[in-house]
């Protein structure tokens, strides 16, 4: 269905508004902004209806709102829901994360634009500016690595500025004291238990357990840094140091749901993630495990962290991206 042309200046206009209002703010250094409202892993898609019910918003649902992976439930990477131009009010202004479609033969440039903080405090807006249906779902999807990493870089810097702010550091000196280096630990997380190279530290609820591995042993060579190996270890490990609530139970790596593995890169550090299902040995619990493993700075150690989440209860997602964010904090000890 096409618009017609009264319809189309009117959601450019207010578009234009949208790009006076990100270049406006720029020049107000200082400005004091009120914190970003939305639920973590959520998006606002600010777009006609028409344009969110055909080829662009497909295109947008099949990338952001794909299946989140290697959780024990089907979940969305984010879940999103559409904001027409028209009712994009200041209620709508500050949500965290909003990606902006503007679809008309009035732009000038087809382009891609980002912009932070806008109208409140760690937001994120993503602006698509397209000619036309086609040309902007072609955009998203040549585009998607980009607009996934663009949410997932703002979703993460807010865990771990929070981190910061309300940080346990007599937990990151101890840390850092046995494995040369930690990551920032929320005051709400504890130590549960230690041994001279395994730490496990957890924020509890009556419902729900987010828990962190720190680990470490000698490195060898790169033999051990392939899949097999670091699941061979990590069993070993959750065997030794992670009992279940059943005699002669704990945690393992679950037996048929296959790791999957990565080289990756965060902060000026590679590391390897490891992302699964964790199970337990003659037990019924189990949820999803990521895990960051690194080679120290003298190629002495590994060094392994991993992020899990118990919650029978309640969807697992923003559990799980709230300890692999904690972990991605991790920095080596200063001179390390």
């Amino acid at each position: 269905m096409k618009m017609n042309k009264l319809t189309t200046l009117i959601l450019y206009a207010m578009a234009a508004f949208v790009f006076t209002a990100l270049t406006s703010c720029d020049d107000q250094p200082g400005r004091i902004l009120p914190p970003a409202s939305g639920k973590a892993g959520e998006i606002a898609v600010i777009s006609p209806r028409t344009h969110w019910e055909s080829e662009p918003g497909t295109t947008i649902r099949s990338i952001l709102a794909a299946e989140y992976a290697y959780l024990p439930q089907k979940e969305p990477t984010y879940n999103l829901f559409n904001v027409p131009p028209k009712s994009f009010n200041k209620v709508f202004q500050v949500h965290r994360n909003l990606l902006n479609i503007v679809i008309s033969d009035t732009v000038s440039t087809e382009r891609i634009r980002v912009s932070r903080d806008i109208w409140a405090k760690s937001q994120i807006m993503v602006s698509i500016y397209a000619k036309n249906a086609e040309s902007s779902a072609k955009m998203i999807s040549e585009n998607a690595d980009k607009l996934l990493s663009h949410y997932e870089n703002a979703e993460r810097n807010r865990v771990i500025q929070n981190a910061k702010n309300h940080a346990n550091p007599t937990l990151k000196k101890y840390v850092t004291a046995v494995v040369g280096g930690s990551p920032d630990f929320p005051r709400d997380y504890t130590e549960k238990m230690h041994t001279n190279n395994f730490f496990w530290i957890s924020y509890e609820t009556s419902y729900t357990n987010q828990g962190i591995f720190v680990y470490t042993f000698p490195y060898q060579g790169e033999w051990q840094l392939t899949p097999e190996y670091l699941v061979a270890r990590r069993d070993e490990f959750l065997k030794e140091n992670v009992p279940a609530t059943s005699e002669n139970s704990y945690m393992i790596t679950h037996p048929t749901a296959k790791p999957g593995f990565v080289v990756k890169e965060y902060n000026g550090l590679q590391f390897i993630e490891m992302r699964g299902l964790w199970d337990t040995h003659n037990d019924f619990m189990g949820g999803p495990f990521v895990s960051h493993t690194y080679v120290s700075p003298d190629n002495k150690n590994v060094v392994v962290l991993e992020g899990f989440v118990y919650a029978p209860k309640y969807e697992k997602r923003n559990y799980l991206r709230q300890v692999e964010y904690i972990i991605s904090s991790f920095e080596w000890r200063k001179g390390e």
